[in-house]
């Protein structure tokens, strides 16, 4: 039989990227997003590549509405074995100049968003003693960065959410996993179509990577759940390890440089944002899984293929983060 997969924020960037790895392995994929266009692509995806799809339309702020999504799932398909929560939202702009709506609704849908997913998840993986939790994370839960507050904040609230369930499964002694995939930056649409009051546009930190890069990890993650949490890319990695390290330094470093990192000299983004409403609601306003970074982002990582393996992981994410921490010293060296 095959698998049946739910994954929440498919129509797009990582989400996208994992429903065709899981469309390759003909599996039976329940695609959940806002946009009706980027949806059905995603779908002709999957089923191209020899997978079943099913279009689920969801904000995932909504749990009423996911745990419709959970119950069209099981339906249609049966079980749930793996249950994907990659949804999001964000706006970039200092914290002084983001709303009060605005930083809710970022709120709901990343951090609210995951734990209504995982709500409805663990309601039918539960009493079956079986099921996957993987939570989409990324190296902004551990180590935060200037204009991105909201953001951040809801990914440090999915890893303490995620860890104190994660503590009561094993407690229960529950066949049921959950696993976090901590990201790096990857080159998404996001950054064509999120909410900005930057002057310039908006763009991921590098080093950058492909989303197929977090599709596989999160692939791996899912047949491999036992592990609390695995690192993409030797930056995410240095970072969050840094940050351990060394975090007066490092937030001396990002005050410095985490302002122009985010900005390239491009024409900022016109017209629609996706914060409260889709912007690929029509098939014209498909985005696909890549944003517009493509000439920069990585298409592969070392780090990755070193992850499977936790010793090699350990000398690898070390040797990085002795690097970071030595180029962290020299440039505040001297600062305020």
């Amino acid at each position: 039989m095959p698998s049946t997969v739910v994954i929440t924020g498919a129509s797009a960037g990582i989400g996208r990227a994992t429903a065709r790895l899981y469309g390759r392995r003909g599996a039976n994929v329940v695609l959940v997003a806002r946009g009706e266009g980027g949806l059905r692509a995603a779908a002709d995806e999957v089923a191209a590549l020899g997978g079943h799809p099913l279009v689920q339309i969801a904000d995932m702020a909504d749990q009423a509405r996911v745990e419709a999504v959970a119950e069209a799932a099981e339906e249609e398909f049966g079980p749930v074995d793996v249950w994907i929560n990659c949804a999001f939202a964000t706006v970039f702009a200092p914290f002084d100049e983001i709303t009060p709506e605005e930083f809710r609704r970022i709120t709901d849908v990343t951090y609210h968003g995951f734990v209504n997913g995982t709500r409805s998840a663990l309601r039918r993986m539960l009493p079956r003693d079986r099921g996957t939790i993987v939570q989409v994370g990324s190296a902004l839960g551990e180590r935060s960065i200037p204009l991105q507050s909201a953001y951040c904040g809801a990914k440090h609230a999915i890893n303490g959410f995620t860890s104190a369930l994660r503590t009561e499964l094993l407690h229960r002694g529950s066949g049921v996993h959950v696993t976090v995939v901590q990201m790096p930056a990857v080159n998404t649409p996001q950054f064509e179509w999120v909410r900005s009051r930057l002057s310039k546009h908006p763009m991921p930190v590098p080093p950058i990577y492909q989303p197929e890069v977090a599709a596989r990890a999160v692939l791996y993650a899912a047949d491999h759940p036992r592990r609390k949490q695995y690192y993409v890319g030797a930056g995410a990695a240095a970072t969050i390890w840094a940050n351990r390290l060394a975090p007066a330094l490092l937030d001396r470093y990002l005050a410095r440089t985490g302002f122009d990192a985010q900005q390239t000299d491009r024409i900022p983004p016109a017209g629609l944002d996706n914060l409260f409403a889709p912007v690929d609601q029509d098939p014209a306003g498909d985005q696909g899984a890549h944003g517009s970074f493509d000439d920069s982002a990585h298409p592969r990582s070392w780090q990755q293929t070193l992850a499977r393996h936790p010793a090699a992981t350990a000398l690898g994410t070390g040797a990085a983060v002795l690097g970071a921490v030595s180029g962290i010293r020299r440039l505040t060296s001297g600062s305020a």
